[in-house]
């Protein structure tokens, strides 16, 4: 899930910021700070969201080196998220649940060293305390945007109306390149957004045709959503279909029996 890794990114020069220390490995922690060149010294930690291949390095690194540790902090969920996490327990893959900044990001806000600025924008979807760092013409995504892959959305802290609308946020700014959490550069940043948008939207009319047919549980709608993915990615693919499921419902659009969870029957509104 991880493609061949975390990329965290240094920028500046002298005092730098480090984006995304990654997981809590020796190697990781060692290659990082011999990244750095004679005389530099990491001024600020920023954190994209709290995952465990993201943010577990960033508290070690912060202690070592005195840098500040910034990033968004605990997010609200939506109520029928909220709703949703008090009627099953799924979900909550690969959280940090230790992670905790020193100072919390707000959207819009920026920080600086020098040379460089990084503006934090809030962009939950993938998570609810995901951030993008804009960097001039450059954005540096996270998960949110990647090349190699679309993002895991996985209810209640992953939320598909979130990162759509974070979706047409980003893709509303003219980026000259992204650097994701996972993956390269994506040189091409309006055709990329453009695609995942469009690869949302056809995975819903996938659902919306499937429940034509008549009502239908999770597993029945994946089998035929999903129909070409490995076995391997169907545990994911089953909990985007779910946020999609969460999205439609809150949009009337369908409705779930007895009450909105991954163990309802669906059916059209």
């Amino acid at each position: 899930m991880t493609h061949r890794g975390t990329n965290s990114y240094i920028v500046g020069e002298g005092s730098v910021a480090l984006i995304d220390p990654g997981p809590a490995l020796p190697g990781h922690h060692a290659a990082l700070l011999a990244a750095l060149r004679p005389g530099e010294r990491i001024s600020h930690i920023l954190v994209t969201h709290a995952h465990l291949d993201h943010s577990p390095l960033a508290a070690p690194l912060a202690e070592v080196t005195g840098a500040e540790l910034l990033a968004f902090g605990p997010a609200a969920r939506s109520p029928a998220m909220q709703a949703l996490a008090e009627a099953e327990p799924g979900g909550g893959e690969g959280i940090d649940h230790g992670f905790a900044p020193q100072r919390r990001l707000a959207d819009g806000e920026s920080v600086s060293g020098p040379g460089w600025t990084l503006t934090a924008l809030h962009t939950p979807g993938h998570l609810g305390d995901h951030l993008c760092f804009g960097f001039g013409d450059a954005c540096f995504s996270g998960d949110h945007v990647m090349g190699w892959s679309s993002s895991l959305v996985s209810p209640p802290d992953g939320d598909m109306t979130a990162y759509r609308a974070s979706l047409d946020r980003l893709g509303a700014t003219p980026w000259r390149v992204l650097f994701p959490g996972h993956g390269a550069p994506v040189a091409d940043p309006a055709t990329r957004i453009a695609w995942l948008a469009a690869h949302r939207r056809d995975r819903e009319r996938l659902i919306l045709d499937a429940l034509a047919h008549g009502p239908a549980d999770l597993a029945s709608l994946a089998a035929t959503v999903y129909a070409e993915t490995p076995a391997a990615l169907l545990p994911a693919a089953r909990r985007n279909l779910l946020a999609h499921l969460v999205d439609l419902a809150e949009r009337n659009r369908i409705r779930a029996d007895p009450r909105l969870s991954a163990t309802a029957r669906f059916h059209l509104a």
